[in-house]
């Protein structure tokens, strides 16, 4: 006689069935558009998402529909997020920051049935509505509104639809290789592609990036995701804390490093995850309050490059732990997470804050290689840099809509990022391939640049980029914000340099400006500084 194992499919309704039955009076805290804060817990926030499944099915939406939402982060999109997906449909987020053609595009390529709406946005509904070609119902995300019904035709409203569905609604029996959520490339060159996710990838990618040596959120955790629920489903976060039971603080719109130290204060938050622009300002934030976010004591950062000098500040000053991680939409995004080995717990400070500046180790479920520019896989020195590849559990293999493989001929999606990977598995980003310089045939890491410029006391944030030069091709320079109050020198800023790149790796010149261009996912758009400052070495450039 064979023994046997029960089998269940990994749906998205099970993360949020398991938090509103064993979880369900853990808080989940919002920060609404006004300012007010909502409190709930698990368990309302799993009965609305079955409310809202029922009520979907009421309005006669398509199983497999997409829905989309443009919304902050808040309790109802997290209602949303299980509700949707729960009972057969895609949640589709949209990055409101995107250009008003780019979200047209979005909207029409996705054919969004549903659009659920925070009122911040509803002027962009009122705006594009005529240009939306599949959408039927547009939805408020609050209680009724007369102003806003007169803003847009045929306005549902969120609290209303939620009083005809039922909390006794049962979730469905999914196929766990359904699609459940789409988002969407903010990249800055042509129209952004869709990448979906499967129940399945998406609970094994709930699981795996939780690992103690992952993210590691308990249910002893109070977690906050500055990362917005709209860029890659917030890092997989609403359903690892619904996974772990956590109580959640979603921060809404208020994302200023002094509304956030308040908030991390007023919810004891332990755990907190954003990209670097936003822990510059929570930095400067609890400088200017002198709060001390006590309750902290971790943050996971991605999105870009972290400065070493970051580091050392929330570790000496706030006894905050920033874990470095990798990851990008078409991984789900969780890529590798800077957690050390036991052979370097006994390494001294200093060692092991050099270790914890790279991105870090893949958890089980994704394998990483690079290669050379004929894709021969290249050595796992820790040194040799090269274009770096990735495959696994919960990584993209074709875009939405395409029928074209994402992946090279042997099954490996190609990142766009140029690292080292060591014997460990530990991988650096050294550069974006479209933003590391050559200059003379030789390759330069903005990374590093940059890192070294916002070491200084008196520099607040840098990008380096490319210039054109008539001898060397492309020579580094770098834009650096200054701290306010301080008036930097170049001199100052450049003698930052010696010792600590090749002398032919110092930019050429350091030109203070009073912001950087950010792009819709906190991102510096260094595109946007090249087309501005490319062709500054090219009069009276030493030929």
């Amino acid at each position: 006689m064979f023994g046997t194992m029960m089998t269940q499919p990994l749906t998205i309704s099970s993360l949020i069935a398991h938090a509103q039955i064993y979880h369900s009076g853990t808080e989940v805290v919002s920060v609404e558009t006004d300012g007010s804060v909502d409190r709930s817990n698990w368990g309302t926030v799993g009965a609305n998402a079955r409310r809202l499944a029922s009520a979907l099915d009421a309005l006669g939406v398509d199983a497999g529909a997409r829905c989309g939402t443009i919304a902050w982060n808040n309790r109802r999109h997290l209602e949303i997020y299980f509700g949707v997906a729960g009972s057969g449909r895609v949640t589709h987020t949209i990055n409101p920051r995107l250009t008003p053609e780019q979200m047209i595009y979005i909207i029409n390529h996705a054919e969004d049935q549903v659009m659920f709406l925070d009122r911040t946005f509803l002027p962009v509904a009122a705006k594009l509505g005529a240009h939306l070609k599949s959408v039927r119902h547009f939805i408020l995300m609050g209680p009724r509104d007369e102003e806003a019904a007169d803003m847009v035709e045929g306005l549902l409203f969120y609290d209303e639809l939620l009083e005809t569905g039922s909390p006794d609604f049962g979730w469905p029996v999914l196929d766990e290789n359904a699609p459940a959520a789409l988002c969407y490339t903010s990249g800055t060159t042509g129209n952004p592609k869709g990448v979906q996710y499967t129940h399945r990838s998406t609970v094994l990618h709930s699981i795996a990036g939780n690992q103690p040596d992952g993210i590691a959120i308990s249910a002893r955790d109070v977690v906050m995701p500055v990362v917005p629920m709209f860029h890659v489903n917030a890092w997989g976060v609403p359903y690892i804390a619904a996974q772990a039971g956590a109580k959640l603080v979603l921060p809404g719109p208020q994302l200023d490093g002094e509304s956030l130290a308040k908030l991390i204060d007023a919810e004891q938050v332990t755990l907190s995850l954003g990209v670097p622009t936003i822990w510059m300002g929570l930095l400067a934030g609890l400088e200017k309050t002198g709060r001390t976010a006590a309750s902290m004591t971790r943050t996971v950062v991605g999105g870009s490059a972290l400065p070493p000098s970051m580091i050392a500040e929330f570790r000496d000053k706030y006894d905050v732990d920033l874990i470095h991680a990798w990851g990008m939409t078409e991984t789900s995004p969780l890529g590798t997470l800077n957690q050390l080995l036991q052979k370097h717990t006994s390494l001294g400070v200093d060692e092991q804050a050099r270790l914890r500046e790279g991105q870090g180790r893949p958890p089980y479920g994704v394998e990483l290689r690079i290669v050379d520019d004929a894709g021969a896989e290249l050595p796992r020195d820790g040194k040799t840099q090269g274009e770096l590849q990735i495959r696994g559990l919960w990584i993209v293999e074709s875009y939405f809509g395409q029928d074209k493989s994402a992946l090279t001929e042997d099954g490996w999606f190609d990142t766009g990022d140029v690292a080292t990977i060591d014997a460990d598995g530990f991988m650096i980003i050294r550069d974006r391939s479209k933003d590391i310089i050559k200059s003379g045939g030789e390759w330069i890491s903005t990374v590093e640049l940059e890192n070294i410029a916002i070491s200084h006391p008196q520099i607040a944030n840098a990008a380096a980029i490319a210039a054109r030069h008539k001898k060397w091709d492309e020579r580094p320079i770098v834009l650096a914000v200054p701290v306010a109050g301080t008036n930097p020198s170049e001199v100052d800023i450049l003698a930052a340099y010696e010792g600590k790149v090749a002398s032919w790796q110092v930019p050429d010149r350091v030109i203070f400006v009073e912001e950087l261009p950010i792009g819709a996912t906190g991102k510096v758009l260094k595109n946007k500084l090249r087309e501005i400052y490319g062709d500054v070495l090219i009069d009276g450039t030493d030929a």
